[in-house]
């Protein structure tokens, strides 16, 4: 009881309502030390591993180059099975990618975060972090900018209050929020990234009705376009009482 203990220690707050695990932040040095190890050499062989059913679900493709020349890494974050993929194979899956096809020289990543539900499509911000923290330092120093389409209002707050102590410096100056896709082709001509038919439709649904971006749906029923009825019976009453009152 009397003695102490002068171990360092740590202390993680995390908001309860965003849904972060905290647990890689308490991952000790040894493991740490143990998988840049195994991740971090790129001659690592996943070819005896089946990625056919994570290929087919083509939620993370190479295609086109933006204006500046680095070439892109598309994800679409609607087509992406959370619940049933576990972060250890989504790691193993996306290290693979980038090895196999983006060996070398720049490249971006163009995340379409569009009709994203937590429940079924994200992995977890604290999973995304944990893959990017495992790359190989020249994989991150090639990685150029980060093009984030259709962040809705969690994403904002989450990157805005936590995201310079959960995200490494380098990555979190590297994200280009798109908030229309009219302002993604200033930087990636059309025709150089393919873009979903819902994405296209959501980009529809925020330009006409822009709160959209804040969480608020204005009107969802259209009410305003129903005639006011208590409105014409208010009329109805003061042309009866004109009338009463010149006879």
């Amino acid at each position: 009881m009397g003695s102490s203990s002068n171990d360092d220690f740590s202390v993680v707050v995390l908001a309860s309502d965003l849904g972060i695990d905290a647990r890689p932040f308490l991952s000790n040095h040894d493991t740490e030390t143990e998988d840049q190890d195994h991740w971090h050499d790129c001659s690592q062989d996943f070819s005896d591993e089946d990625f056919s059913d994570l290929d087919f679900l083509q939620f993370f493709r190479r295609q086109g180059s933006d204006k500046s020349g680095n070439r892109i890494i598309r994800i679409v974050g609607k087509y992406f099975p959370a619940p049933v993929v576990s972060g250890e194979r989504l790691k193993r899956y996306i290290y693979h990618k980038i090895c196999s096809e983006l060996p070398e020289g720049p490249f971006c990543i163009v995340y379409m975060h569009s009709t994203v539900q937590k429940e079924d499509n994200s992995p977890g911000a604290t999973i995304l972090r944990w893959i990017y923290e495992e790359l190989p330092p020249e994989i991150k120093d090639r990685l150029q900018v980060v093009y984030f389409i259709h962040p809705g209002l969690r994403s904002r707050l989450v990157f805005a209050t936590l995201g310079r102590f959960f995200l490494s410096g380098g990555l979190y100056w590297k994200i280009k929020y798109i908030s229309r896709l009219q302002y993604l082709w200033d930087d990636i001509k059309k025709g150089e990234v393919e873009i979903p038919e819902f994405v296209q439709n959501h980009d529809n649904v925020l330009e006409h009705r822009p709160l959209t971006d804040y969480g608020i749906e204005p009107d969802p029923l259209h009410l305003t376009e129903v005639p006011t009825t208590a409105y014409s019976l208010g009329r109805y009453e003061e042309r009866l009482t004109s009338r009463e009152f010149m006879s």
